[in-house]
């Protein structure tokens, strides 16, 4: 036991405290602070060199003690004298070997006795070597990279600690006159004086006493008794409250320095531990543990009835009570973006703190640590929060329950985990949502039901205790108070507005609200001005208190008041509901982990518990496999493709406004002539452009199909809807070159202007080509006829079909138009209005009433049959022209031109799929692919794209799985450190 006074055991410690005190720490030497006892055996190893390490009593029980004085022999018989003279050499002899021998054994035996007797003293201490674990490292560190001696000579003098120290003298002195009131029967008013006693009593970090007064002392105070009767005895009560307030600013100072000096120190070794000083592997600290916890716990959504019930500390009151300005102060930092009167916060901001050597913060998702000591970085920092407070909030909403989390370490900042809500308001103004005051309602009850949950709930002392909204919801939450720490803002406000001083003892004291507490807190953070710093507001606030009636009248305790007391608070009692809770979070989720992998065995025994990011790799594996196998597509294949789409494309434009108009023509040059000029028409503004779409739709078709028939042997149709929407994207945001345009337009007008045959072949294949192209139209042609007119009689009497009255009518219009082409046959194409006039009353006479309109849209079919069937059989007359065309028609009757305008189309069709096809294979796939690509990496970076593609209740299970499992790990490593720490 250490005792400050008579008997000190080191030098350092006697030069801290005055010999003149009385004042007793009764504090093991295991309790000091790490650095006191390594500074205390340093000097007690050497100071006092002549002290014996052991304790003094132990010499008495040692066999080095002086020995029994032996009794004198007598002297017997008659000859003794004349012996003695006779023989007294040789008894001087004898004499002299015996005391010789005697002090010889005397020495063997006293040191045998001497060494026994010390291992016996050394076996009863205990074996110190068992608690070197009470010792820090960090303090074996000290002694290795800090020079203990300039630090000892760096310790304040004994007069500057005697100035610091209360003088006790005069202390005793008011406790005196304390009893006197006592014993008189005035306890109400020296009810305050009691109370700030009690209170030094239990605040200090040693217990102080006051010194017992002596008998002597007697007329001494009945002297001084007659010097209190001459004053008031309220004089003199707030005299000693006076005293007593000023004693306890004084340690508050003087802790307040060690603590700086302390930081200074840990600040140090913390950093020579960034250096690389020591070896071993620095693990995250027990904090950090603990937040990864909750910020996996944010993002699950359990469907087990697991919910989160870890510990955090939950910050809520009413706009513009405070919350921001408290949480800075527990932060040591002005991190959060301010506003006067207008809401800030607009989504929960979780802040994890911890002690580290540089006073830093960062997100969660981020790696950029914001410098809190620099105001460029702070003002960074709150414009960071800021964007991601509004990014956060969705359109037509004013706040947003999506959490950000933001960590804050810092030199001697308290491990907790808090969590600032959105201010409850009682009116939505302009320009806010309608729910706003809803939404605000229900973040706050889901951060607050939680049971193990700390609610720090915070009023503005400046207003009205009435206006308050949060205390009614916190008391709704919280009925019995057990987890509810109540925080009074602004006090210095209200003492200068308040009437009643009382009134605050009241809220302090529990009295005022309905709502109950674990404790009450009275705290200043400010004046109220932006710019104000932290060391600032915390000098502000230890002048307010320190001159405030509210102190000195005991109305509220030392240990209710500043920010300081108050995160210590907070702090102990997190981690208390931590320890508490923390094993039965565990085990919660260890059964909902069972019960998860329970379903997954049942219901998907063969399959792996691949999560959705999992699935969303595998799926895009395989969509890259099928964009490579484009790559793979014969050339045939698609120059095979592309002719028979672009032809399909393109063929009405053909026959409709070239050939046909062409083929009225009278003779073979007004017929080349007509078909040129057309397709210089048609290759300049629409064939290239048709071409183009041709090849880009045939590129989709191909790319859908592959996707569609990809048949591996890990294929999933839980991908479906995650490559249609790959293949949709990538299909949109690709564009065809625009240079391939003029391109091909070149090539497509010349392939168009050469005119030359040169084999039989070729003549063959375009008779053949033409061949086909008649008899297509033909029968389309035919098929719409047969719908102008209805049934014939077959249908009719098979099939018991029946004409429409519109249907009769063209069917009698198409027989008469039938009969004026039997009779000319080489009709042109429009017939005139006289003939149109002839047919209409033919009908009449039959009684048939048609429009003139009608009568021309049923001879266009007509006619279009008529015409197609007879280029069928000069088709088939060309067959053999081929020598002809070699004489260019000349002294022959038959004229083939058209056979070489279908050449002509059949060339340019080849000619251009062929292009088109390079085109593809050599550009077009690969950005094609590159899309692909693109498409993949904006999806996989956007989780909302991934949740809306890939859905199932298999995928959502294994999601859990993952989740709970890694909950549960860190759950338990966490507990495991956290048993450590005790």
């Amino acid at each position: 036991m250490l005792r400050a006074g008579s008997v000190v055991p080191c030098m350092a410690c006697r030069n801290l405290l005055p010999s003149r005190m009385g004042v007793k720490f009764r504090i093991p030497l295991q309790k000091l602070h790490p650095l006191s006892r390594a500074i205390h055996h340093r000097y007690t190893a050497n100071n006092n060199p002549q002290r014996s390490p052991h304790c003094s009593a132990a010499r008495h029980y040692t066999s080095l003690s002086r020995l029994p004085i032996r009794p004198p022999k007598s002297r017997s018989g008659g000859h003794g004298y004349q012996q003695h003279r006779t023989f007294w050499v040789v008894s001087l002899a004898s004499r002299l070997l015996k005391l010789r021998y005697i002090l010889l054994g005397s020495a063997v035996g006293g040191g045998y006795t001497a060494k026994k007797t010390y291992d016996e003293w050394k076996d009863m201490f205990p074996d110190m070597s068992q608690y070197t674990w009470i010792v820090p490292d960090f303090v074996r560190e000290l002694s290795e990279n800090i020079d203990l001696d300039k630090f000892a000579s760096a310790l304040p003098e004994m007069e500057e600690i005697a100035k610091l120290l209360p003088d006790m003298e005069k202390i005793g002195e008011n406790f005196t006159f304390l009893k006197s009131l006592l014993s008189s029967g005035l306890g109400s008013e020296v009810n305050g004086a009691s109370g700030l006693r009690l209170l030094l009593e239990t605040t200090g970090d040693s217990a102080l006493r006051a010194p017992d007064i002596p008998p002597a002392s007697a007329a001494r105070s009945d002297s001084s008794d007659k010097h209190f009767k001459k004053s008031s005895d309220k004089e003199k009560v707030d005299q000693l409250q006076e005293e007593l307030v000023r004693t306890q600013m004084k340690y508050q100072r003087m802790l307040e320095r060690l603590e700086k000096e302390n930081k200074e120190l840990r600040k140090v070794v913390l950093q020579k531990d960034d250096k690389g000083i020591h070896q071993r592997k620095v693990k995250k600290s027990l904090i950090d543990m603990y937040s990864e916890v909750l910020d996996i716990l944010s993002d699950y959504d359990s469907n087990y009835n697991t919910q989160d019930h870890l510990p955090r500390v939950v910050v809520v009151g009413d706009q513009s009570a405070g919350k921001t300005s408290v949480l800075e102060m527990i932060a040591q930092a002005r991190i959060f973006p301010r506003g006067s009167g207008e809401m800030m916060t607009r989504s929960p901001v979780k802040v994890t703190l911890s002690e580290g050597p540089h006073h830093v913060a960062m997100f969660k998702d981020s790696t950029r640590e914001f410098d809190l000591g620099k105001e460029e970085d702070l003002a960074a920092l709150r414009h960071e929060i800021e964007i991601r407070m509004r990014k956060s909030v969705k359109d037509g909403q004013t706040v947003s329950p999506e959490t950000i989390s933001l960590s804050v370490k810092g030199p001697g900042i308290q491990r907790m985990v808090l969590v600032d809500l959105p201010g409850v308001i009682s009116t939505v103004t302009t320009g806010m949502a309608a729910d706003t005051k809803e939404t605000i309602f229900s973040i706050s009850k889901a951060y607050m039901q939680n049971p193990n949950a700390i609610i720090l709930c915070i009023q503005d002392g400046s207003v009205d205790a009435e206006r308050s909204i949060v205390t009614d919801l916190v008391s709704q939450m919280d009925p019995q108070g057990k987890r509810t720490i109540f925080v009074l803002t602004k006090v210095d406000l209200a003492e200068k507005n308040m009437a009643s001083p009382n009134r605050i003892q009241e809220i302090v004291e529990g009295k005022l609200f309905p709502m109950k507490a674990l404790g009450y807190f009275a705290v200043v953070t400010g004046r109220g001005s932006v710019n104000e710093s932290i060391d600032s507001i915390k000098d502000y606030e230890e002048d307010f208190f320190q001159n405030s009636r509210l102190l000195r009248e005991g109305m509220l305790k030392a240990h209710q008041v500043t920010t300081k007391n108050l995160s210590l608070a907070v702090s102990d009692c997190f981690w208390k509901m931590v320890r508490e809770s923390v094993e039965q979070q565990a085990d919660a989720f260890k059964a909902s982990r069972f019960n998860l992998e329970t379903e997954w065995k049942n219901n998907y025994p063969r399959l792996r518990e691949l999560d959705r990011n999992e699935l969303f790799e595998k799926a895009k594996n395989e969509i890259l496999d099928e964009v490579i196998s484009l790559s793979q597509v014969t050339p045939n294949h698609w120059e095979s493709i592309l002719q028979k789409k672009l032809w399909e494309r393109v063929s009405t434009h053909v026959i409709e406004n070239i050939y046909l108009p062409a083929a009225q023509t009278m003779n073979s040059g007004t017929f080349n002539t007509t078909v040129d000029i057309k397709l210089k028409q048609w290759t300049d503004k629409q064939l290239p452009h048709k071409a183009l779409e041709v090849a880009w739709e045939t590129l989709q078709e191909e790319f859908a199909r592959f996707i569609a028939e990809y048949k591996g042997k890990d294929q999933d149709d839980i991908f479906d809807k995650l490559k249609e929407a790959v293949k949709d994207e990538s299909i949109k945001r690709h564009k065809w070159n625009e240079r391939a345009m003029d391109s091909l337009r070149v090539i497509q007008h010349n392939a168009l202007e050469d005119r030359s045959i040169t084999d039989k072949s070729q003549w063959d294949a375009a008779i053949q080509f033409m061949e086909e192209t008649l008899q297509s139209r033909l029968k389309d042609t035919d098929s719409v006829i047969a719908d102008m007119v209805g049934p014939d009689w077959k249908q009719r009497w098979l099939r018991w079909q029946n004409r429409t009255a519109e249907q009769h009518i063209r069917n009698e219009t198409k027989n008469e138009l039938e009969r004026l082409l039997k009779v000319n046959e080489d009709h042109t194409a429009y017939l005139a209005n006289d003939e149109v006039t002839t047919v209409r009353k033919n009908l009449e006479a039959r009684g048939v009433e048609v429009d003139p309109v009608l009568i021309k849209d049923t001879w266009h079919q007509l006619y279009r049959r008529h015409f197609l069937q007879k280029s069928l059989l000069h088709c088939n007359l060309c067959r053999r022209g081929f020598y002809y065309y070699q004489r260019h028609f000349v002294d022959s009757e038959l004229e083939c031109n058209d056979v070489v305008l279908f050449w002509r189309i059949q060339r340019m069709l080849a000619i251009t799929a062929n292009t088109l096809r390079q085109q593809l294979t050599n550009t077009e796939v690969r950005r094609l692919e590159k899309n692909v690509k693109e498409v993949l990496e904006d999806f996989g970076e956007d989780t909302g794209k991934k949740v809306q593609l890939i859905t199932g209740r298999r995928v959502q299970l294994a999601e859990d799985l993952k989740k709970v499992r890694e909950i549960q790990e860190k759950l338990e490593a966490f507990i495991e450190a956290l048993h450590k720490e005790k």
